[in-house]
Formats: C-alpha cells, sequence, structure tokens
C-alpha cells in the first residue's frame, strides 16, 4: 500500500466537520438537561422510589443524543425509541433467561436485537446497549424478568420522548422531524435533473442504511442544483426581469372596471393595493370570468338567474370580496433562479415584486422569466480573473 493510501486511509479517522450554530449546541445541550432530569425525576417519583428497579439506565443517557442533538435523524425518531427499545428489552431479556454464559447471550442479545429493529423499521443504536443491559445488569436487572421490558424501559422511554416533544415545541424546532417538500416536482423536476426514482435507485445500489431522510436528501440536492443554478446565471435578480409598469387596482375597484383594465392592457392579473402601494392581494382573469366561479351545472343556472335580475350587480362588486388574500410576492433583490421554485414547484403564473420598503414594484410573469433565462444564457461569460 503506497504510502498516499495510508494517508488518505487515516485522514476517515478525523472528525467531520460540524456545521452547526454554537446556539444549537446548546439548545440541543440544554434540551439533553432537561429530558434526562425529567425522566429519573418523574421515573422515580412513579416507581416510589423502589430500589429494585432503576429509575435511570445508561441507554436513556445515548437515546438523549439523537433525540435532543440529532432529532431529524431517522434514528431518532418516535417509533424508532419506543418499538427499538422495547424490541431490544425483549430480545435481552429473552437471551439471558435461556443462555447462561453472559457473553454469549450478550453477543446474541445485541445480534437478534439489530435484526428485529431493521425488520421492524425501528432502528435506534441505544436499543443495542438495551439490549446488553437486560443481560449484563446484575441480579437486581436479573430478578425483574419480563417487567424490565416495561418497568423501567418502557417508563423511561416514553418519559424522555415526551420531554423531547416539550422542549422541541417550547424552543420552535420540529419534532416528530417533518421532512421538507421538494422545491420542484413531478415532470418539470425530471426534466430538470435527477428524479425520486433515480435517487432511490442509488440509494438501494448502495445497499447500505444512511442516517437521513430520503426526502430530506433530496431536498438538500435540490438545493444544491439550486445554488449551481445562481452561480450560472450570475447576479441575474427579479428587478432586471419584471415588468415595472404593472397595473394595479384598489380593493375598492369594481369587478366591471377591473375586467376592463384587464381586457384594454391585454394582462392575465392585477394586483390589488392599498394607498401606500402594499400589497393586499391579486385578482386573475379567471377570478372575474363569468364562469370562473361556477362550475357545477345548477349553479350555473341559478347564476344565469341572478344576472337577469341583476344585471349590474355584479359589476358593481368591489373585487375585495374575490380577491386571493394571500399572495405570495418577491423582493427585487431576490436572484431570478427562486423564481424557479414557484413557478415550477408551486404553480404560480404570475408574482408580484416588491421593494425593500415592500411596495409593489413589478410583476413578474413565467414569459418574463424565460426571456430573462434566455438573455442571460445568450450573453458572454467573462472568465474569472
Amino acid at each position: 500500500m503506497s504510502r498516499f493510501k495510508v494517508l488518505r486511509w487515516l485522514t476517515r479517522f478525523t472528525p467531520s466537520r460540524v456545521t452547526i450554530t454554537w446556539r444549537e449546541r446548546l439548545r440541543s445541550g440544554g434540551g439533553a438537561l432537561v429530558g434526562i432530569a425529567l425522566t429519573g425525576a418523574l421515573a422515580h417519583r412513579l416507581l416510589g422510589g423502589d430500589p429494585a428497579i432503576p429509575y435511570l439506565i445508561a441507554p436513556m443517557g445515548a437515546s438523549a443524543v439523537l433525540l435532543f442533538g440529532v432529532p431529524a435523524s431517522p434514528l431518532a425518531q418516535p417509533w424508532s425509541i419506543i418499538g427499538g427499545n422495547l424490541v431490544s428489552a425483549t430480545v435481552g431479556v429473552t437471551a439471558a433467561l435461556w443462555i447462561h454464559d453472559p457473553v454469549a447471550a450478550a453477543a446474541v442479545a445485541v445480534a437478534v436485537a439489530i435484526v428485529a429493529m431493521f425488520t421492524l423499521r425501528c432502528v435506534h443504536p441505544p436499543s443495542g446497549a438495551v439490549a446488553l443491559t437486560a443481560v449484563l445488569g446484575g441480579p437486581a436487572v436479573h430478578a425483574l424478568g419480563y417487567e424490565f421490558v416495561f418497568l423501567p424501559v418502557a417508563l423511561q422511554s416514553f418519559l424522555l420522548l415526551g420531554g423531547a416533544l416539550v422542549y422541541h415545541a417550547a424552543t420552535g424546532h420540529r419534532y416528530p422531524h417533518a421532512a421538507r417538500r421538494p422545491s420542484v416536482s413531478g415532470p418539470v423536476r425530471a426534466q430538470a435533473g435527477f428524479t425520486r426514482a433515480d435517487l432511490e435507485a442509488v440509494l438501494r445500489d448502495r445497499d447500505e442504511m444512511l442516517d437521513i431522510d430520503t426526502d430530506d436528501l433530496e431536498a438538500v440536492l435540490q438545493d444544491a442544483e439550486i445554488r449551481a443554478y445562481a452561480r450560472s446565471f450570475g447576479e441575474l435578480t427579479c428587478a432586471d426581469v419584471m415588468s415595472p409598469n404593472v397595473v394595479s387596482i384598489a380593493p375598492t375597484t369594481t369587478v366591471g372596471e377591473a375586467r376592463s383594465l384587464l381586457k384594454r392592457h391585454d394582462v392575465k392579473a392585477l394586483p390589488v393595493v392599498d394607498a401606500d402601494r402594499q400589497v393586499k392581494g391579486i385578482v386573475t382573469r379567471a377570478d372575474l370570468a363569468d364562469d370562473g366561479r361556477e362550475r357545477h351545472p345548477l349553479r350555473l343556472v341559478l347564476h344565469a338567474i341572478s344576472r337577469l335580475l341583476r344585471p349590474h350587480a355584479e359589476s358593481g362588486q368591489h373585487v375585495a370580496t374575490l380577491m386571493t388574500t394571500h399572495v405570495l410576492t418577491v423582493a427585487n433583490t431576490t436572484p431570478i433562479v427562486e423564481l424557479v421554485r414557484i413557478f415550477a414547484g408551486r404553480g404560480h403564473h404570475h408574482v408580484p415584486v416588491v421593494d425593500h420598503e415592500h411596495r409593489l414594484a413589478g410583476i413578474i410573469t413565467q414569459a418574463d422569466l424565460i426571456s430573462g433565462l434566455y438573455r442571460e444564457a445568450k450573453t458572454p461569460q467573462q472568465a474569472p480573473a
């Protein structure tokens, strides 16, 4: 083996770079402090201080590392800790009862526990220590028999999990972990790069468990793609491609006036702004179409009768009564590549652009985005100095 290969092999033993902020590190440590303290105190109180039952077993410390340190890990989810600990405790007690050699019993217990956790999809590394504790815990643990599965393992596992749920909620962290939805999906995603099927095929080929949820991995790779696209298109922002002469209306504008503006300016959407040009809503041709809101046959008939009886009632209605109030806006400094997420991933066709004071500055359509990307792609890129 060459010296280079030896050095490269040795570098695998060096610690990986930590990208977690100090705030998150302290939050994790604080969670473990609270979780272990509450688990021990409540278990001691619920068990009445019974000296025959340990009110804190060592594997709970390892579980706390996962639940509070890496709560996004698939190994730290509720079913992992509960299922993993209970299965491993059961296996460990069984091995201790049937195999008299402690070393052989310990080896069998951990091995069977691993296979069982994989089978039940509840892999939780600290559960291996639970199986080992059931075998090597001494006379006090052995005297409990299968009661060890429920007291203390199940009790402490539920208490620690409950502490994690409360602590994460109180500190603004999502737990159980909910994987982020992909920014771009479906046919558009397939055309843009790798697909979910590609990712799953690669993971199957690796034939090993990665400590990251597949949805999270997909989201991370998509974000990396977006950053790569951003480099390709330089500093192009929404201000460079938006239509600045946007036609806007007030909430008190009537439906009839809004229809006239859409037709006169040949646009498909009208941002609704207040006196300070703050975006309060948006109306589209679909919102204002005669049949846009009346798709059911019975409603079509009732709507037609209403139009005959009150021909001018609807046209005099204010747009504030039918506009979309939850409007997605982008800043004029937003990189243009970010619009790919919005148009392709969320199905939007037009997005209002606001300035640093959140006032309407323009609007971007899908055509504007395509035109901007095309112009930038045609522009010769200068080589870095």
